[in-house]
């Protein structure tokens, strides 16, 4: 199904009654068990007609995490090399099955993978599809997954930071920039100073590529110059 057809009917409804199986596992998980969800479950999710069962896939892997929070790494580290570069709306849905695994993840486990997981959504923020960029920017209304950003924010401002203020300029969308404008406040609120360190660093950034570009601009008017200074030496290039 997966490497070949990619149409099989009954996917949903098989994946439905494993929940209920992978729900009723003894503890600790056994060995094929866990081969199980990260070879055969996982790759799933690379499929085009993801759609039809990705909610039962999801559930599935979230019993997974339930059952054995230590697969939460490979699982993430997963979903993050198979997401869609080019697909909107199976991007929603990657988004939305990462939102449930967060609602269960363990802190020990959350700082292993905070900042993939953070660079992704700073993309996701970015994304010119709105619905993709207001689905990132709801994690902000989720409270377990803000009193995680809290404690590691030292880490995850400076990755976020950036994508946020770019965008709470320059997205077409107006819903979004009241969505990004919430984000920077809650930020803003969690740790002031960091938020002021991270914003110099962005405008000192800034101001370095503007210098950058005016360097170059002035290297080509030089060229110019030059070409139009001696004409008969830019033949002998020609």
């Amino acid at each position: 199904f997966i490497y070949e057809t990619e149409h099989h009917n009954g996917i949903a409804e098989l994946l439905e009654i494993l929940g209920s199986i992978i729900n009723g596992f003894a503890l600790p998980l056994k060995e094929e068990h866990k081969i199980f969800l990260l070879k055969v479950l996982l790759p799933l999710h690379k499929v085009k007609s993801l759609s039809v069962y990705h909610p039962q896939l999801a559930y599935c892997v979230v019993q997974f995490l339930e059952k054995d929070s230590t697969l939460t790494e490979p699982v993430v580290m997963a979903l993050l090399k198979y997401w869609p570069k080019t697909h909107s709306p199976k991007e929603v849905m990657f988004l939305n099955e990462l939102e449930e695994i967060l609602d269960v993840i363990e802190p020990s486990e959350f700082v292993k993978i905070m900042e993939p997981l953070f660079r992704q959504l700073a993309k996701c923020v970015s994304s010119p599809h709105f619905q993709v960029a207001e689905r990132a920017l709801y994690y902000w209304n989720n409270e377990y997954i803000m009193s995680l950003i809290s404690d590691n924010a030292a880490k995850i401002l400076p990755i976020m930071f950036p994508s946020l203020y770019r965008n709470s300029k320059t997205h077409w969308n107006k819903t979004i920039h009241g969505l990004i404008y919430n984000a920077l406040k809650l930020f803003m609120e969690m740790n002031q100073k960091l938020f002021d360190d991270c914003t110099q660093q962005f405008k000192a950034e800034k101001l370095k590529e503007k210098l950058k570009m005016k360097e170059r601009e002035e290297a080509w008017v030089k060229i110019e110059n030059l070409a139009k200074a001696n004409p008969q030496a830019c033949r002998g290039f020609a």
